[in-house]
């Protein structure tokens, strides 16, 4: 399994919040678009250290509590922050642990695939979740003005897409999708299940 090798776990997180301004109220958006839902199980999609799990685990302590990343690196650092978590090593494209979920939740992480892979992932997510549940994803994305762009990107590695694009495929995948933030080239998406 490929290891994020550029990203140190030990100074990961500082260095998100350097290079993302906006990085501690994305952060708050995501664990207030949680609170919509009673949440009894909740899935990370690239986990990293474990901050927004930490913090969605705060809205919801009771939560049964899984996470994937690609690097067991970073997850070793999360079992710290979040040490009830079941944490383990897969890629966003692998199949998804077995559901349901009241919640799906993903920062930062998604930008890593392409189109494509972005649209069946929220497939496979909208698969997982439970009547009523909710997917909150928070990532970087392609803005109107390219004056907005201030998140430093990797060609090649990180492939933001555009909140239209987004909001589509998450519609495909029969969610309801409504933007809930964004701030220059950061957004905050929500897709729900219905109930039936």
């Amino acid at each position: 399994m490929a290891e994020q090798f550029h990203f140190d776990p030990d100074t990961y997180l500082d260095m998100v919040r350097a290079e993302v301004p906006a990085y501690e109220h994305l952060q708050q958006v995501v664990a207030d678009a949680t609170e919509a839902v009673a949440a009894e199980t909740v899935l990370d999609l690239g986990t990293g250290t474990g901050e927004t799990l930490r913090r969605v685990a705060g809205r919801h302590p009771t939560a049964r509590l899984i996470g994937i990343d690609e690097s067991d690196r970073m997850l070793a650092v999360a079992r710290k922050v979040v040490p009830g978590a079941d944490l383990r090593v897969a890629r966003l494209q692998d199949d998804l642990p077995e559901g349901p979920f009241d919640l799906v939740v993903s920062a930062l992480a998604v930008h890593h695939l392409d189109a494509p892979e972005k649209a069946a992932l929220f497939r496979r997510v909208a698969t997982r979740l439970a009547p009523g549940g909710r997917f909150v994803l928070a990532d970087v994305i392609v803005p109107v003005d390219p004056a907005d762009v201030v998140t430093p990107l990797d060609e090649g590695y990180d492939k933001p897409s555009r909140v239209d694009e987004q909001l589509q495929w998450l519609r495909d995948a029969h969610l309801t999708a409504t933007l809930q933030w964004q701030r220059g080239d950061l957004a905050v998406f929500v897709g729900d299940r219905n109930e039936c």
